[in-house]
């Protein structure tokens, strides 16, 4: 990149523009680095994310101690165990459960009480406890509530069964939009995929510049007449390709691996990814004005993009029960925008209240961040 000054105000040159595009794409069929972050790197985490991670606890282990054996206990106790949730191991005295749950061999312990037939025919609160293990908060929170679920239908096909009115009862008909089966992946993997492009956004132009200045050919490129627009064009437009395949490597995984479904349009989800890969590539580019060695790039990289994500993002964490401060630095989190909207798309389909919010916010984003790389870019070796 030339420091003559009337080289820095010039109308950039489209030649200059194909070539630079030309030689970086060149360089990335000829990098199996690149390749391998584009296609073999988003398929691989997103088979962690996909398969390592998940919030729905099935076949939880439970131990049943059942005080005193009636015909009521017998088929409260078929319900447990026909359950998908549970994994039911019987014991007649709690204490041979005792040490089973405090090593974490079981996740929690369920005792009808002796008494437990006698209140059903009184009408009154049936005897269950419920031990749980309170180290795991949230596994303890589901086995409760997966018991009083098998408690409700259990109660209701009891009713039908004798024929008793339920007269005065009020009669619930839940609905879930978007996620029918409440399976925590389909969420999650949206999330992984948008923590996944902005890594590998960040990395291949972070990379790639840093690559440019250890073989040294960063000094070839400052002694030509290229401006620093052209050169960030130059490395955007081949990588913002590179990406586009990386995000085409998730969708097909997630969609014919994972069961997620594509409710909206995919020119919605090719556009706003586009955005998206936008502020990362710009990201990178930042990032590439201050690291010039690989090691340090990435290192940078995944501090400046891919942690707070992690975070900040709403992917795992719910950002509105963090601390104001964070709550408002969640607000400059790229992948929040992409979060939200890769799960309407995927999931709900092309809602303009979510996705125009989301992409104005993160065009603006790509600006401001190409705008600092071009300040902050280096004109002259130092």
């Amino acid at each position: 990149m030339s420091d003559g000054g009337e080289n820095r105000a010039a109308a950039p040159s489209l030649r200059r523009i194909r070539a630079l595009i030309r030689k970086e794409a060149l360089q990335v069929l000829r990098d199996p680095s690149s390749l391998v972050v584009a296609f073999v790197l988003p398929a691989l985490l997103l088979f962690l994310f996909g398969f390592g991670i998940s919030f729905d606890a099935t076949r939880l282990k439970i131990g049943l101690v059942v005080e005193q054996p009636t015909p009521d206990t017998a088929s409260f106790a078929a319900s447990l165990s026909d359950s998908p949730y549970f994994d039911v191991r019987r014991a007649a005295h709690r204490q041979a459960l005792v040490d089973e749950l405090s090593a974490g061999r079981i996740n929690g312990i369920i005792v009808l009480a002796g008494d437990f037939s006698e209140r059903l025919a009184r009408g009154d609160t049936a005897g269950i406890q419920v031990i749980t293990d309170g180290s795991d908060p949230n596994t303890a929170g589901l086995a409760t509530g997966y018991v009083r679920g098998v408690w409700q239908v259990w109660q209701s096909q009891r009713a039908l069964g004798r024929d008793v009115p339920q007269a005065g009862q009020i009669s619930i008909d839940a609905r879930f939009w978007f996620n029918a089966e409440l399976e925590s992946r389909r969420f999650l993997v949206p999330g992984s995929i948008s923590l996944i492009m902005m890594m590998i956004g960040s990395l291949l132009t972070a990379l790639v510049v840093s690559r440019e200045w250890e073989r040294g050919t960063m000094e070839a490129l400052l002694a030509t007449p290229v401006t620093t627009l052209e050169f960030i064009i130059g490395k955007v437009v081949p990588n913002l390709v590179l990406g586009m395949c990386a995000m085409g490597v998730c969708v097909v995984t997630s969609i014919f691996v994972f069961g997620i479904p594509l409710r909206g349009s995919i020119v919605t989800l090719i556009a706003f990814t586009g955005v998206f890969l936008l502020v990362a590539l710009g990201i990178g580019l930042l990032v590439s004005t201050v690291a010039r060695t690989q090691f340090l790039a990435s290192q940078l990289a995944m501090l400046v993009a891919f942690l707070p994500g992690v975070y900040l993002s709403g992917f795992l964490f719910e950002v509105a029960s963090m601390p104001a401060v964070l709550r408002v630095i969640a607000k400059i989190i790229p992948a929040s925008y992409y979060v939200r909207g890769l799960n309407t798309i995927l999931l709900a389909g092309d809602i303009p209240a979510v996705l125009i919010p989301a992409t104005g916010v993160l065009l603006l984003m790509s600006v401001i961040l190409f705008a600092l790389t071009i300040l902050t870019s280096r004109q002259r070796l130092d």
